[in-house]
């Protein structure tokens, strides 16, 4: 018999354990080579674990169950042969016969249910009605003798019943009648080390928050002029996040600082951009990386972001793909926030939160005008960022936002969209 042993592989560098979030198919089951047979969570990402060679699988982990990397996990039969499939039995009447039967059966036993049904409950004077003892308890308690189960004869509220009666909490509402029930979900490893991050950088970071406002009616011209064509040319749409990458790619560039991370007592400036992208995907938020943003086009920018994102929503990004950032764009409009405070991704010290866009009246020239304007917030860690360069940087966004072909495209917007 040869059996194979399937180890959990190490998704990436440093991960040392991963949790069975779920098995895909039972044990006995039958699995082709290259089938996927479990969902494993890291801290860092969810992935999928294909079987190594056909066969017959037995399960040696439990769902939700830790284990290390290269701890066995499943067994596979590589001898077990293939079940044919299976085939309905032929029907005949001494097959049906017994289904008749049943039926017979059945309908006898709903009859006499229904007959134990009819039969009238027992009743009793003194059923819910208290003793005089525990009248008293109860109305010291303030509990409505309709809300006691009586133990006593005939179901009378004894003093007993009384005592031990649940007291209604402080401005508590009668029961209406409506589901009460809750549900305890474990939180996977991922949701788990993002908690643990999150309070992380609440409690070892200097975090602060500046924000602004943005004038989007140059780039909803330019989407509204260059859009088909673009999509035309270049196999994908123009978006906001390719204007708002590059905005920041250049505000990077001209602050420096917030390009950077601290390391203990020491500083480090970076001279690329990775800017992590916060996508939601079935698992939750993932932050997929554009590698030396500063270098892309606007179809570079759409193009990579457009196939992230597919992978994060078809649960195939990478480890690889996630880590590495040297400063993150996260984008709660689409979920409808209007402002808020982002919290930083570390080992970054700097994060920009989108919002919604609503056309807002605004004074422009000595006249009132409706603009779509959108909030923008930065986060930032002030223990290497100081004042100065967040609002520089922030200011640094607004201006490529409101005068995208000036400050991004050279002032021909054609040429700066490749059209």
């Amino acid at each position: 018999m040869s059996i194979l042993e399937m180890k959990v592989p190490s998704p990436g560098e440093s991960i040392t354990e991963v949790e069975i979030a779920s098995w895909l198919v039972k044990d006995g089951d039958y699995v082709e080579k290259d089938q996927p047979i479990a969902e494993v969570d890291s801290d860092k990402a969810t992935l999928e674990l294909p079987a190594e060679q056909s066969g017959v699988i037995t399960l040696k982990a439990e769902e939700g169950e830790v284990v290390q990397v290269g701890q066995v996990v499943c067994l596979i039969d590589m001898d077990a042969a293939k079940p044919s499939g299976s085939s309905e039995a032929p029907k005949t009447e001494n097959a049906e016969a017994p289904k008749a039967e049943e039926k017979v059966v059945e309908k006898a036993a709903i009859v006499q249910e229904a007959k134990k049904e009819e039969k009238p409950a027992a009743t009793s004077y003194a059923a819910g009605t208290p003793s005089p003892a525990a009248k008293k308890i109860l109305d010291e308690k303030g509990v409505d003798a309709a809300q006691v189960s009586g133990s006593g004869k005939g179901g009378r509220i004894t003093k007993n019943d009384a005592e031990t009666a649940s007291v209604p909490a402080m401005g508590a509402a009668a029961s209406t009648g409506g589901s009460r029930g809750s549900s305890t979900t474990k939180l996977s490893v991922l949701r788990r080390k993002l908690a643990a991050r999150l309070v992380s950088v609440k409690n070892e970071t200097a975090m602060l928050t500046t924000f602004n406002e943005v004038d989007m009616s140059e780039i909803f011209r330019l989407r509204k002029q260059y859009k088909e064509e673009f999509a035309q040319k270049h196999g994908v749409g123009l978006g906001f996040m390719s204007f708002f990458t590059k905005a920041v790619t250049r505000a990077l560039q001209l602050y420096p600082d917030v390009n950077a991370s601290i390391d203990g007592d020491y500083k480090i400036n970076y001279d690329f951009c990775d800017i992590s992208i916060a996508v939601s995907g079935p698992k939750g938020l993932m932050v997929p990386v554009l590698r030396n943003a500063e270098t892309m086009t606007f179809r570079g920018v759409e193009a990579n972001i457009k196939s992230l994102a597919e992978k994060v929503r078809d649960g195939k990004i990478t480890v690889d793909e996630m880590t590495g950032g040297t400063f993150t764009v996260t984008n709660g409009g689409t979920f409808g926030s209007m402002m808020s405070t982002p919290i930083i991704n570390p080992p970054q010290s700097a994060i920009l939160g989108m919002h919604n866009i609503l056309q807002r009246p605004m004074a422009i020239d000595g006249q009132v005008v409706i603009r779509p304007m959108m909030y923008v917030a930065l986060s930032y860690d002030h223990r290497i960022i100081d004042g100065k360069e967040s609002v520089g940087f922030l200011v640094a966004v607004k201006e490529a936002i409101d005068n995208p072909v000036e400050f991004l495209m050279g002032g021909d917007d054609r040429k700066g969209l490749e059209l």
